[in-house]
């Protein structure tokens, strides 16, 4: 059965309370745990912690004021939905539009993850593959897609356990690279890079709030799922960065792309490399899942008020369970069209700087509904970070091309 876009026909609500926090879960602890770290350990050098506690302050601000609204306005599209709704179209499209892009290039870092992961020399490739699997997937519908994010999710902490719990059984290693005498003492700017980078791996939370208009008794069960799901991550990110730190020294998780597996492998845990890449990839994998479901769910949204065409407002499938098809499609499409020329570094700078952009829509949106300290400290937090993250970007574009020019016969 296909529905006419123009009916506006409702999604199904299917999602209980553990359902949303699994996607939440399923969208952070992804690529971000195991290619996030090595980048933010190179912008912040030592002060690497003081940039996780100032990612998460921006998480926590960002999560409450996305809970609070989805809680008001239980819809697909979040941001872009409250923004509209609160604040005028321009806004929402402004915060539609950021995520759309945002959230493109953190798919295609997801699925160039499982690529690194699972076959270095052909990372492009398994990339690609892996957007057209998901896709596939994520139109069958949302409950397949959580059930394959359950599982994924049990892996991926149980593997990030296993290391965390060798780690402080073991201790430092000899590990190239460990000891942090070598690591930069870390700046400002740095630290605010190196907390935008980490952001990237935090931002999974609002996925919960995307599929609002898929979840039962919304006003109770997203605010919940949302902070159960960011409180899990955080405490995980920090056991795992300790983890890191204990094991290779910041200079060594700098240095590493697949700093996990790095750390593994210098504690002698056996068959390590190998079952962490494993579960790297299916847990990149499983982030990427869930980031195609929430970008359908926005488009959906921004196609029924005709921001987008129309016609990806066509839900097909069951009359009990309609689904975004169309859109689902067209978003795997754009990740494949971003793929061909992703830079890892660069797409999770600019993701997270978009991403930022996208919350910094929602604090303006929940500055609507009163107690206004929160919203105000987040879009001053976005704000900073987000400009970090765009000097970084293009100080390292200028010297790019100024060391290829002096290089230059």
């Amino acid at each position: 059965m296909v529905t006419d876009p123009g009916a506006h026909a409702p999604l199904s609500r299917r999602l209980g309370l553990t359902d949303a926090v699994v996607v939440g879960l399923g969208a952070m602890l992804g690529a971000g745990v195991f290619v996030a770290f090595g980048p933010a350990a190179a912008a912040a050098g030592r002060l690497l912690p003081v940039a996780l506690v100032l990612a998460s302050l921006v998480a926590w601000a960002n999560a409450d004021s996305t809970a609070r609204l989805a809680a008001r306005q239980p819809t697909s599209g979040g941001a872009y939905a409250y923004g509209r709704a609160r604040l005028g179209p321009a806004w929402g499209a402004l915060a539609g539009w950021a995520f759309l892009v945002g959230k493109t290039l953190s798919a295609g870092a997801a699925t160039w993850a499982v690529g690194t992961y699972a076959w270095p020399d052909q990372a492009r490739t398994v990339a690609v593959a892996t957007v057209v699997v998901l896709t596939g997937l994520a139109a069958a519908g949302v409950r397949r897609g959580v059930a394959v994010t359950r599982a994924v999710v049990a892996l991926t902490l149980l593997a990030l356990a296993v290391v965390v719990v060798a780690a402080v059984v073991s201790g430092p290693t000899d590990a190239p690279g460990g000891g942090d005498g070598a690591a930069g003492p870390g700046t400002v700017l740095g630290v605010l890079e190196g907390a935008g980078v980490l952001f990237f791996a935090f931002a999974g939370y609002a996925r919960v709030a995307t599929l609002g208009e898929e979840v039962r008794d919304p006003a109770r069960t997203l605010p919940r799922a949302v902070a159960l799901a960011l409180g899990v991550v955080l405490a995980t990110y920090a056991a795992t960065a300790w983890a890191l730190v204990d094991v290779l020294g910041v200079t060594g998780v700098a240095a590493s792309a697949r700093p996990v597996a790095d750390a593994a492998a210098a504690l002698g845990l056996p068959g390590a490399v190998a079952v962490t890449a494993v579960v790297a990839a299916l847990a990149a994998a499983g982030s990427a899942l869930g980031i195609l479901l929430g970008l359908s769910r926005t488009t959906l949204a921004m196609a029924r008020d005709g921001v987008l065409p129309r016609s990806l407002a066509t839900l097909a499938g069951p009359r009990a369970e309609p689904r975004p098809v169309r859109a689902q499609v067209v978003v795997g499409a754009a990740v494949v069209i971003g793929l061909l020329t992703l830079d890892l570094p660069g797409a999770i700078a600019v993701s997270s700087a978009s991403v930022l952009v996208y919350y910094s829509v929602a604090h303006a949106a929940a500055l609507t509904l009163g107690r206004r300290a929160v919203p105000l400290l987040g879009l001053l937090g976005c704000g900073l970070v987000a400009a970090s993250l765009v000097v970084g970007v293009v100080a390292r574009a200028v010297g790019a091309a100024t060391g290829g020019a002096v290089g230059a016969p």
